[in-house]
């Protein structure tokens, strides 16, 4: 998991996973298939890793805040000795192509569609939210969260604080 969200999708190689995995390939491809395979397995461990985060957004009851709290701890997540490595699912999502695996395209798509969901649970607590309200609101949390996937590895502490502040200001 942290060599392909280290390296990228494209960028790993099956010599990289079995140095890193410290595993021949025969292995990998018994165990796994391939590097699709070892991929998407390693989707589900960093589901697992952030479903910390998700739990706490879900047992809190302090609204759109709870999101907003998510935001910057997400940010906490994604580092690595200080540097943000985005998220794994962002970082590969915008470097495959159209054309790419379609099982890979799901896993991505199932990930974020479920990160989307617990916004808008989280939307839904509000009882002057109506539906349409909620579901458009939801869609703009989770493109600002891919966005902020993606400028994690690259802009400063203040400048991230600065986005999350801006993006809660019109909700």
């Amino acid at each position: 998991m942290n060599l392909f969200w280290r390296n990228g999708y494209e960028s790993t190689s099956m010599q990289m996973l079995e140095k890193e995995m410290g595993i021949n390939k025969f292995s990998i491809y018994s165990s796994f298939e391939n590097k699709n395979g070892v991929f998407l397995e390693s989707i589900k461990c960093y589901r697992q890793k952030l479903n910390r985060l998700l739990s706490n957004l879900k047992s809190s009851t302090n609204g759109v805040e709870s999101i907003k709290e998510y935001f910057y701890n997400f940010v906490e997540f994604s580092k690595d000795n200080g540097y943000g490595k985005g998220c794994l699912v962002t970082n590969t999502a915008n470097e495959i192509g159209q054309d790419a695996d379609k099982k890979i395209k799901d896993a991505l798509s199932q990930f974020t569609e479920n990160v989307r969901a617990h916004f808008a649970e989280i939307l839904r607590r509000d009882q002057s939210k109506d539906n349409e309200i909620i579901e458009q609101q939801a869609d703009y949390l989770i493109i600002a969260m891919f966005g902020l996937a993606s400028a994690s590895r690259t802009f400063n502490p203040s400048q991230l604080e600065n986005y999350i502040e801006n993006i809660f200001k019109s909700l």
